[in-house]
């Protein structure tokens, strides 16, 4: 039953701390070989709840990053030859992000961000534990140095971002572009660096002499924020599980460069590639499936802070369709502390799953010494959390609500309008998840499949995965129609032997 077919640049620097994903860093070797590239021998650099990104390359051997813990970000380093991590602040008042070494020096320059608001560029010392401003009037979101003496920085005015060189010595500031991208980088063989404009509908990546201003596109570089240079040359770009190359002299246009099939590397946003081409360190966000897990998990390990860290601030926690238990992050904290000092013997094992896009759907097994019972629970992810949490629970014959479904569900392949209202109730309602009808009735149900019954041949849908819980059949669905091809989710509730509600999930 199935009749749908399915940059803004984040400058505003307080949302390094609102919209924080939960992230890891991933470093690979990175070789050349007969001009293919190759990733291999991945590691997990970061092994962190919560935050880690925004990774640069100290020198070949070290990797910098920002990392969460306590509350607050902070630097840490990686040293590639002995895998160790080091923490190389601790900074009470403030979180530090977009840490970078100052040239010819051993010190680095970070974005702070203090608890009063207050957000400025810094140089630290890390021997000495001490940090002053590098700018004392400017609002830096991101920056790199063009050499010791000329910042490039990305500057917040009013509600975007500019392009602007500072020259430390002799205090002079230029801007040269407007409504620019986060991603500032220096240009392999040359003497400009590059950034991201938006012009329309496009990402532009362009480039950017620093002394004169004068500036060029290079190439359309799709919906994304991020990018790095290789020394020989190519830029690569992450497109949720696939790294892209642009090399103008070879290709003149993007091309895959890499597939992840590993499950915690699906959406890949920041990249930063060593000074001698041989590493690469790529952000991902936790997978959606490792985050449900992950909760999962930490409900049957009694971990109540693991749990929670699973949520976003906002979370809404409900009974199906929109029967809201409660909101916010604090008050799911409060409802499970109470849970778990009452009962500490619960466990849920994961049955089943779909995943269609930001959704998770689980079939459930809730377990304890005295009974158990089946239930499923609808996940809508966010920014790397659970923004939302729906418990379905059903009742009746499954076998019953199967077959009705699958009647349904071949009446509609063939096509046969009759048959496929046959298996539908007089008043039935069509909703979109939560809770927004959208029809009732067969009549309407009618008006809106026939004619499309009739212009769509290659009509098809097949069952990709199917949770059954009493009453309510859960179906992802594979739908084909006029040429295309998309994904779904569906869940029937069957009363008296009809399909007497449908909700799709988009």
């Amino acid at each position: 039953m199935k009749n749908y077919i399915f940059f803004l640049v984040c400058f505003i620097c307080h949302q390094f701390i609102s919209a924080q994903a939960d992230t890891e860093i991933y470093l690979f070797d990175l070789s050349v070989d007969n001009d293919t590239v190759i990733l291999s021998n991945k590691i997990n650099i970061s092994s962190n709840a919560g935050y880690d990104n925004q990774p640069s390359f100290f020198d070949n051997n070290t990797v910098l990053f920002s990392s969460t813990r306590n509350g607050q970000t902070d630097i840490r380093k990686y040293d590639i030859a002995t895998g160790e991590t080091t923490w190389l602040t601790d900074t009470t008042v403030g979180s530090e992000y977009s840490p970078t070494r100052i040239v010819n020096g051993n010190q680095i320059s970070a974005v702070r961000l203090d608890t009063t608001g207050l957000q400025l560029l810094y140089a630290y010392d890390i021997e000495k534990g001490n940090s002053k401003p590098i700018l004392e009037d400017a609002k830096v979101g991101y920056h790199l140095w063009y050499n010791k003496d000329v910042l490039v920085n990305t500057v917040l005015i009013e509600n975007r971002m500019d392009l602007v060189v500072s020259n430390l010595k002799d205090g002079t500031n230029y801007t040269f572009q407007k409504n620019v991208g986060r991603c500032l980088q220096k240009i392999p063989n040359s003497k400009n660096i590059s950034f991201i404009q938006k012009e329309g509908n496009q990402n532009v990546l362009k480039s950017l002499d620093p002394i004169t201003g004068k500036t060029d596109s290079i190439t359309n570089i799709s919906n994304t924020q991020d990018y790095a240079w290789h020394p020989m040359g190519f830029a690569v770009i992450g497109m949720k599980n696939m790294l892209m190359i642009f090399d103008s002299k070879e290709l003149n246009q993007w091309a895959t460069l890499y597939k992840s099939q590993d499950k915690n590397v699906q959406k890949i946003s920041r990249l930063a590639i060593s000074p001698n081409g041989n590493k690469i360190a790529i952000v991902s966000e936790v997978s959606h499936e490792s985050l449900i897990d992950k909760q999962f998990q930490s409900f049957n390990k009694r971990d109540l802070d693991a749990f929670v860290s699973c949520f976003s601030e906002n979370v809404v926690v409900a009974n199906f369709p929109n029967k809201t238990l409660f909101t916010g992050i604090e008050n799911l904290r409060k409802d499970y502390q109470n849970y778990f000092d009452n009962d500490s013997e619960t466990k849920v094992d994961v049955v089943s799953r779909i995943i269609v896009g930001d959704i998770v759907i689980d079939k459930e097994l809730v377990l304890n010494s005295s009974n158990k019972k089946k239930q499923a629970a609808i996940y809508k992810i966010q920014n790397g959390k659970i923004k939302s949490m729906t418990m379905v629970y059903g009742k009746g014959n499954e076998k019953q609500a199967e077959q009705i479904v699958d009647e349904q569900l071949v009446a509609y392949n063939s096509r046969n309008i009759d048959a496929f209202l046959e298996t539908y109730s007089e008043d039935v309602e069509l909703y979109s998840f939560p809770n927004n009808q959208t029809s009732i009735g067969q009549e309407a149900i009618r008006q809106g499949y026939e004619g499309f019954f009739d212009a769509t041949p290659d009509l098809n849908c097949e069952i990709k995965n199917r949770i059954i819980i009493g009453n309510k059949v859960i179906d992802q669905e594979d739908i084909t129609a006029n040429g295309g091809s998309f994904e779904a989710i569906a869940i029937y509730e069957i009363e008296n032997g009809k399909i007497a509600k449908v909700t799709f999930v988009k």
